[in-house]
This record gives structure tokens, sequence and C-alpha cells, in this order.
């Protein structure tokens, strides 16, 4: 996949957790609690959500390197996501 195609992963992902972000701009490098207001519960059910529609473990070590799209976007390419 392309970054743009794992970025809109991300995004629908998100937005699945979250309905009202549909239509928001995503900055891609802007911490998501900063950027909308999320809060840790909409983040937990985001990663869950994001494995769901990865099939990637995401252990909770690792869940600051998906506070952004950018960040989310680089831990799929370097989990090896390939759908």
């Amino acid at each position: 996949m392309t970054d743009a195609e794992l970025a809109e992963l991300v995004k629908s992902t998100l937005i699945k957790v979250a309905p009202d972000l549909e239509g928001e701009v995503f900055a891609a490098d802007k911490v998501f609690r900063e950027q909308f207001e999320v809060d840790s519960m909409d983040l937990l059910n985001f990663f869950i959500a994001l494995h769901q529609a990865t099939g990637i473990d995401i252990p909770e070590r690792d869940y600051g390197k998906l506070e952004t799209l950018s960040g989310c976007v680089a831990y799929l390419k370097a989990k090896g996501y390939e759908q």
C-alpha cells in the first residue's frame, strides 16, 4: 500500500470510532488528542479497530507511536502491512 492509502485506512478507522470527525482535515504530524476532541477511550477503541482492520497486533507499549497520522502510517509500514 502507498502512504496515501495507509493514511486513508487510518482516517477511516478513526472516523468509525469517532464519527464526528468525518469531514475534518487531518494534519499529518499533529497529535490526535490536540487536533480533535478525542479522549483516551476513543483512542483505545481506535487502536483496537486498527488491529481489527489490519490484523496487526498493537501492544500497549506502542500506543505512543500511533498518536499522529504520520506515526500510524510509519508504524503500519514498519509492521509490513500490505493489504
